[in-house]
């Protein structure tokens, strides 16, 4: 029986890891990504342990380890610096593999690699942006145009059309063409990265402050703690009630510091100099919080969507690019299994849709990092060095219910396959 051949919407981080898994497993499947050049943009990104357990199985773990710093800890503190909550990730934290921090620009290069070197560089067009399809029980057409929407440039026919392409998905919109723009927090978000001494351990995650006002940094990249430098990717976080209904979430508006450090001014946590991590920026980027309301249907026959196309939340637990990774081996691992094209689309939004759906609500709540909120609210002041305000077991409550909801909790992850 010949096995399906598919068409991928999308060459970013979830498209090109579904053309590796499928490629792993003996399936033909070519990547259409809109851009002319896939460049190296963006800023820092976490992959937990369960999606590192995945790319680890594709092969990729040496050469992650290789660019990426490994996260040795994750710890929630107050304006003050006080500690709120702090634990070990990765191999500390009693997990078969590392949580990495990395550059998304970096991991994006990895995967480009890997995909052109093992299926070949006609695998990932560029140029080729997704504009319409037609299905019928015999296969689905993908019709593209150039990278502006001017000219028709390949008319593709496959078993199945995979929509990986993104918050702004075409595909999606394709689907449900009264959905409207993204869903804004309230919150805006100036990111950058900065070269400093490194702070604490070097190799530590840490979120400061409240729902209202937040900053969260991690370093990124072994090269610089090679040479005893920290490459450290930061989030200001400032909430600003407006209607940013039309704003989209834009990697290249450039930021400014004036924008939002001065409302750090009064913030000491001790151990890291706020001011100086911000004027050291190198880059910032501003774009307003957004995820996607959660939807009832992703597949439709012989299409489905991926990734942020699917299930677009918010950064609260670091997850997103995770739960994209774990789309795409799932959808592999059915794949695997055989079966009739269409049915196998479903089974994979069975397994997958509702289980992000719940995170993508989790995170509105702020996810873990509610445990930052409760101290703000209800502190009386009266705590010495580290926070005592809220029981030790409510905030280890906190964060093992989400690791299980999102599908990282160490006790589950390392008895799977």
């Amino acid at each position: 029986m010949t096995k399906p051949v598919g068409i991928v919407a999308g060459g970013g981080l979830v498209g090109l890891t579904l053309a590796l898994a499928l490629h792993q497993k003996g399936f033909k499947v070519t990547v259409y990504e809109a851009v002319p050049k896939i460049m190296p943009l963006g800023v820092g990104i976490n992959l937990l342990p369960h999606s590192v357990k995945s790319l680890a199985k594709l092969g990729l773990l040496e050469e992650l380890r290789s660019v990426a710093i490994e996260t040795s800890s994750l710890a929630y503190y107050s304006e003050d610096g006080k500690q709120i909550w702090k634990e070990p990730r990765g191999i500390a934290g009693g997990y078969d593999v590392p949580q990495f921090s990395i550059h998304r620009g970096d991991f994006h290069m990895i995967l480009l690699k890997a995909v052109r070197e093992r299926l070949g560089d006609d695998a990932v067009k560029t140029n080729h942006r997704l504009e319409n399809f037609v299905q019928d029980e015999n296969g689905v057409t993908a019709t593209f145009t150039d990278s502006e929407g001017q000219e028709t440039v390949a008319e593709v026919t496959a078993d199945y059309l995979i929509g990986a392409d993104g918050i702004n998905s075409r595909m999606r919109r394709i689907l449900y063409p009264d959905e409207g723009p993204p869903h804004y927090s309230g919150q805006m978000l100036w990111r950058g990265v900065s070269e400093i001494d490194p702070y604490l351990d070097g190799r530590s995650m840490f979120m400061a402050g409240h729902n209202d006002l937040k900053l969260v940094a991690y370093p990124i990249r072994k090269e610089a703690a090679d040479r005893g430098k920290s490459y450290v990717n930061w989030i200001a976080e400032r909430r600003i009630p407006s209607d940013l209904a039309e704003r989209q979430g834009d990697w290249n508006k450039e930021g400014l510091l004036e924008e939002f450090a001065s409302h750090f001014s009064d913030w000491d946590l001790g151990w890291l100099d706020i001011q100086n991590l911000y004027e050291n920026a190198i880059s910032i980027h501003k774009f307003p919080m957004i995820d996607r309301n959660p939807i009832p249907k992703w597949t439709f026959d012989r299409i489905t969507l991926m990734g942020d196309a699917a299930h677009a939340m918010y950064p609260n637990g670091s997850n997103g690019v995770s739960q994209g990774v774990l789309d795409a081996m799932t959808f592999a691992d059915l794949m695997e299994e055989g079966g009739d094209i269409t049915d196998i689309l479903q089974k994979y939004e069975d397994e997958r849709r509702e289980v992000t759906s719940r995170i993508v609500l989790a995170n509105r709540e702020t996810g873990p990092e509610k445990v930052m909120q409760m101290v703000h609210e209800q502190c009386p002041g009266t705590c010495g060095e580290v926070h005592t305000c809220i029981d030790p077991d409510t905030l280890e409550e906190v964060a093992t219910a989400y690791k299980k909801l999102a599908g990282f909790h160490a006790g589950t992850l390392n008895t799977s396959k």
